[in-house]
């Protein structure tokens, strides 16, 4: 049997003096799968991707990376093994289009005429034509340019794990409508493991193979976006309800 690429086994997770953010929290993700976890703010979906690269650690339970609880992962080794995108993307203002993409394999010491060709393959994959942009700096970009730039640099060292924390939350609807087309076409080629948190079901439907969702800590279905979309539980019907439709003439 293969090993899952990510495993939660009754997790619990919750800050000092304060209630439980995640309650015997239990899934399985498999190798190549692209996860999207739904919910409203507070409902643990942040909290489950720093569970997932270590930079928190659950109270009870085990959370396990490529069949490997992240306790026993060198945090560092981890991280680099998982990909991270951000909403606010977070590039280095003083660096480089170029320099911001290759960060990961330069401390992985990768040599300069592996960088080169990496580098231009990722911008090209991202849709950035290198020749127009590894050279500018990151207040030249537009949002959805950075965003694409910190796709490129998430996926840079070949990470077979891809989390990402509202991704495109930020960016207006058009520039959301490309970016997650070129996510599929990405995901197409490379076949990355990835989880991706959004409070948005149209989104998740748009870009994930099962839709996860989750309440006060808890996983309340996760299924193919049919099975999601015919659910009568009311929790699951008020994230549908939700969904901006184009009224007609």
């Amino acid at each position: 049997m293969p090993v899952p690429a990510i495993e939660f086994r009754d997790v619990c997770f919750a800050r000092p003096g304060r209630p439980r953010i995640l309650d015997h929290f239990s899934l399985v993700v498999e190798a190549g799968d692209v996860l999207a976890l739904v919910g409203r703010s507070g409902a643990g979906k942040t909290t489950l991707l720093k569970l997932v690269n270590r930079l928190l650690l659950p109270d009870e339970g085990a959370i396990l990376v490529e069949g490997r609880d992240t306790r026993d992962w060198e945090p560092i080794r981890l991280r680099r093994r998982v990909g991270y995108v951000l909403q606010e993307v977070g590039l280095f203002p003083h660096m480089s289009v170029a320099d911001n993409v290759t960060v990961v394999p330069r401390l992985e010491r990768w040599a300069d005429d592996r960088l080169g060709p990496r580098l231009h393959e990722l911008l090209e994959l991202v849709g950035l034509p290198p020749g127009q942009f590894a050279a500018r700096w990151p207040d030249e970009l537009s949002g959805g340019q950075r965003q694409r730039v910190g796709v490129a640099r998430a996926i840079a060292a070949d990470p077979p794990v891809l989390l990402m924390d509202e991704p495109f939350g930020a960016l207006d609807p058009l520039t959301r409508a490309e970016l997650h087309a070129e996510f599929r076409r990405i995901q197409q080629r490379l076949r990355k493991t990835v989880i991706i948190v959004t409070h948005d079901m149209g989104e998740a439907f748009a870009l994930a193979d099962r839709v996860g969702v989750l309440e006060e800590g808890r996983l309340i279905t996760c299924d193919r976006a049919p099975a999601v979309a015919a659910s009568t539980d009311p929790r699951v019907r008020r994230l549908l309800d939700a969904i901006v439709t184009v009224p007609r003439a």
